[in-house]
C-alpha cells in the first residue's frame, strides 16, 4: 500500500487530497485539512446497501467516480463500519488488480 497526494497538479486546492493506493491503484481518499468525510472504492450491491442504511453516505464530488461513495463522518456510520468499508475497498482493488497482473 502506498499514499500519495497526486491532484495538487491540476489545482493548489486539491494538495490537502490523501489518496491510497494498492498495486498503483486508488482505494481510498480523504481531505487532510478538511476530515469531514473519507471516500471509498465499492461495488454496486454494496453502494445500494450502505446508502440505503447510512444519511452519512453521499456522492463523491467528482461525479465520474462511479463505483465509489463518500462518508461524512462523525454522522450515522459507526467507524467501525467504515473500517470495514474501506478494508473492503482495498480487498476490491488487490483482488481485481492481482489477477490482470498475473495475466500478463
Amino acid at each position: 500500500m502506498t499514499e500519495k497526494t497526486p491532484f495538487g497538479k491540476f489545482a493548489p486546492r486539491f494538495d490537502s487530497t490523501l489518496v491510497f493506493y494498492v498495486l498503483d491503484h486508488m482505494f481510498c481518499m480523504v481531505d487532510m485539512d478538511d476530515f469531514t468525510s473519507v471516500s471509498f472504492r465499492s461495488n454496486d450491491e454494496e453502494i445500494a446497501r450502505i446508502s440505503e442504511r447510512y444519511s452519512a453516505v453521499t456522492t463523491p464530488v467528482n461525479k465520474a467516480m462511479k463505483f465509489w461513495l463518500r462518508v461524512n463522518l462523525n454522522e450515522d456510520m459507526s467507524d467501525s463500519e467504515i473500517y470495514s468499508c474501506v478494508r473492503q475497498a482495498y480487498e476490491i482493488i488487490k483482488e481485481k488488480y492481482s489477477k490482470t497482473k498475473k495475466t500478463q
